[in-house]
């Protein structure tokens, strides 16, 4: 059978270019970025014409055009080598945004190099995905022990009563014990990855080079690791493909490590925040003792990436009002699309318990986070909100929800910190930090040399939370 050409835009359609677009990142949006979303909807349908930091850019809004552009492989691309304005050399000199898409790892891969990439990963996390094997019963085991440590470490240090930040004094330092006992990373690369990765992750004057030096840190860690391999996510990638050289296994740590850190903790806070701020249908699930449950609905509400990673067409097609010309850059917002899915107020979709799964806080498609990955972002997001609300007798908010801090960005929006007034349970106050846990007569052991590590981790992080100046 003759193959079918290609459609092609008419002629008479608008390119991107030659559109007036409003700047995405404004004031406006950072103080209500759903208000833009509205707003864009009612001018352009399902797809708006938006300026990122001036580069025009397609924003992709209604629900069902997000999944035909995360779901359909063939016509969005996520290679950076599609998109025709960088290839043609006309994109802003040192435009920020353009270095991590640089980073040639799976997220920015298509086809078969994804999926064995993929399969690569999958193969690696595999052991920490049963709950059964030693591996997946320890890292279970490890997330529940650092959220009591993190809660007794608050305790010590603040009282059984008083004022916490959760995300600089929980979830933050959580995510990241996590991450180092996944990763397998010894002490000495502890400090750095706890001071840079807070740097990368938060912002600022520094972002650029942290950035530089966690990914080196992180192809270090590659080396270290194939030097004196152990039971962990690094050393298990290796085995699962022998052919990755250090710089690869490097920089898909470094990306692994991002959204562990940024899109799993945004997971965290953003439920914390829905409890805390009343939200009806988060507190049932929670009192009905659902807790996965509770997080679909919050991840619903308020998803952890507001405007998912770039794709770029394939080839000339129409979506929502427009063409969307073959190289064009597009940018499908989870956040918009939810909020389309929640105004469709008569569908039998919104209220139930099988409508919570179809929030994209996990992505969509051949790219979406692999199952083992979802799997362990799922057990320990109902871990860390789960521990908070067995140990914290009360939490309320001290700021109201409208004037809470955001880090608003072009993928991302999560909150900078979750102040609350705390009162801790009677068994809260008498769990033990690390430092308290090992006797000198206990022979050294695995679970002994994880202690050491999280002792160094608590070091650096004791510094952060109470006593160091974060960069904000």
């Amino acid at each position: 059978m003759e193959a079918q050409p290609h459609a092609v835009a008419p002629a008479d359609s608008p390119p991107l270019g030659t559109l007036p677009v409003q700047p995405l990142l404004t004031a406006e949006f950072d103080a209500d970025p759903g208000a833009v979303y509205r707003r864009l909807r009612s001018m352009y349908g399902p797809v708006a014409p938006v300026g990122l930091m001036g580069v025009p850019v397609w924003l992709v809004l209604d629900y069902r055009e997000v999944l035909e552009v995360l779901k359909n492989e063939s016509q969005w691309r996520r290679d950076v080598r599609y998109w025709r304005a960088r290839a043609q050399g006309e994109l802003p000199p040192g435009w920020p945004l353009l270095a991590g898409y640089e980073v040639r790892q799976t997220m920015f891969m298509d086809d078969e190099e994804h999926r064995a990439a993929r399969r690569t990963h999958h193969a690696a996390l595999r052991p920490f995905q049963d709950a059964k094997s030693p591996e997946g019963w320890e890292l279970r085991a490890a997330v529940a022990r650092y959220a009591d440590e993190l809660v007794a470490l608050l305790a010590a240090e603040s009282g059984r009563t008083g004022f916490a930040d959760l995300g600089a004094q929980y979830t933050r330092p959580l995510l990241l014990m996590v991450t180092a006992k996944l990763f397998g990373c010894p002490v000495e690369l502890g400090d750095e990855l706890v001071m840079d990765l807070w740097r990368m992750l938060d912002g600022g004057p520094d972002s650029g080079p942290a950035t530089g030096r966690a990914l080196a840190a992180f192809t270090r860690l590659a080396a270290h690791r194939r030097a004196r391999p152990g039971d962990d996510l690094t050393s298990y990638m290796m085995l699962a493909d022998p052919d990755l050289t250090d710089e690869q296994l490097g920089r898909e740590l470094f990306m692994n490590a991002v959204y562990l850190n940024d899109i799993t903790g945004n997971m965290v806070l953003n439920t914390l925040l829905e409890v805390l701020r009343g939200n009806a249908t988060v507190r049932r699930s929670l009192s009905a003792g659902q807790l996965g449950e509770t997080v679909n609905r919050a991840a619903l509400a308020n998803p952890p990436v507001a405007n998912m990673c770039f794709r770029f067409a394939a080839r000339d097609v129409p979506l929502g009002r427009f063409w969307i010309r073959a190289g064009d850059i597009v940018s499908p917002s989870s956040a918009a699309a939810h909020q389309d899915l929640l105004a469709i107020g008569s569908s039998h979709m919104v209220g139930s318990t099988v409508s919570t799964r179809a929030h994209l806080g996990w992505g969509a498609g051949a790219h979406q986070c692999p199952s083992a990955a979802r799997e362990l972002g799922g057990l320990i997001v109902t871990t860390a909100v789960g521990r908070v609300f067995d140990h914290f007798i009360r939490a309320e908010l001290t700021l109201p929800c409208d004037q809470l801090p955001w880090r608003s960005g072009p993928v991302v929006r999560g909150l900078r910190v979750l102040p609350v007034r705390y009162e801790l349970s009677a068994d809260a106050a008498a769990l033990r930090t690390p430092d308290a846990r090992r006797t000198p007569s206990a022979s050294p052991s695995a679970s002994h040399r994880d202690e050491n590590r999280t002792r160094g981790l608590l070091a650096s992080l004791r510094r952060l939370m109470f006593g160091g100046k974060q960069d904000r």
